[in-house]
């Protein structure tokens, strides 16, 4: 008889929901990753990579929150490359793809899937 495989999430609480001003991000520390975690509505989160591979540098969780067409993007604040928040797509250059994060407001707490 073959043992049953189980998958384990672990769900890491990085601050309240109450500490991101709506169409605001910040940065958590999970593990060893940088991730830039943006509210957009009172209740709808995005996570991806704080790393801005064009600034080399981790600061996508101060830049600008707004919309192209139908989707939501982050501007970084170095060189304004534009990053779809939903698949990290850069839209001035689509070979350059952000990773993207599981979040969660569970509680009123907001977590990373780690």
């Amino acid at each position: 008889m073959l043992a049953e495989t189980q998958i384990q999430t672990d769900w890491e609480t990085v601050c309240q929901l109450d500490d991101i001003t709506p169409f605001t991000g910040v940065c958590a520390l999970v593990g060893e990753i940088h991730i830039a975690i943006f509210r957009v509505s009172d209740d709808k989160l995005y996570a991806i990579q704080n790393y801005c591979p064009f600034g080399q540098a981790s600061i996508l969780s101060r830049g600008i929150v707004g919309t192209v067409g139908e989707r939501i993007v982050v501007a970084s604040p170095l060189y304004k490359q534009q990053y779809d928040l939903a698949t990290g797509e850069c839209l001035e250059d689509p070979e350059t793809t952000l990773t993207t994060y599981a979040v969660r407001v569970h509680d009123g707490s907001v977590q990373i899937l780690n």
